[in-house]
C-alpha cells in the first residue's frame, strides 16, 4: 500500500509542478510521477539539512512541489531544445 500511495502522491506533486511551471515539459505521466517522487525526496533532504524536518520526516506538500519545480528548472537549463 505504501508504494501505491507514493506513486499517487508523486503523480499529484509532479502534475502540480508542471502546471505551475510555464512552458513545454518532457514526458508523460510516468515522468510526471518520477518528477514528483524525486521532488519530494529532494525537499526532504534539503529540509533535513536546514533543520526544518527531523531525520526520517518526509517533506510536506508545498516543499515537495517546490522540489519538483526545482528539478524541472534544472532539466530545462541542462537540456535546452534548439528550435
Amino acid at each position: 500500500m505504501a508504494i501505491l500511495s507514493t506513486i499517487l502522491v508523486g503523480l499529484i506533486v509532479g502534475a502540480i509542478a508542471k502546471l505551475l511551471m510555464p512552458g513545454k515539459d518532457p514526458g508523460g505521466f510516468i515522468v510526471t510521477i518520477l518528477l514528483g517522487i524525486a521532488g519530494a525526496l529532494i525537499a526532504s533532504y534539503v529540509g533535513q539539512a536546514l533543520g526544518w524536518y527531523t531525520p526520517g520526516q518526509p517533506a510536506g506538500w508545498i516543499m515537495s512541489i517546490v522540489g519538483a519545480m526545482i528539478l524541472l528548472l534544472l532539466y530545462r537549463l541542462f537540456f535546452k531544445r534548439k528550435q
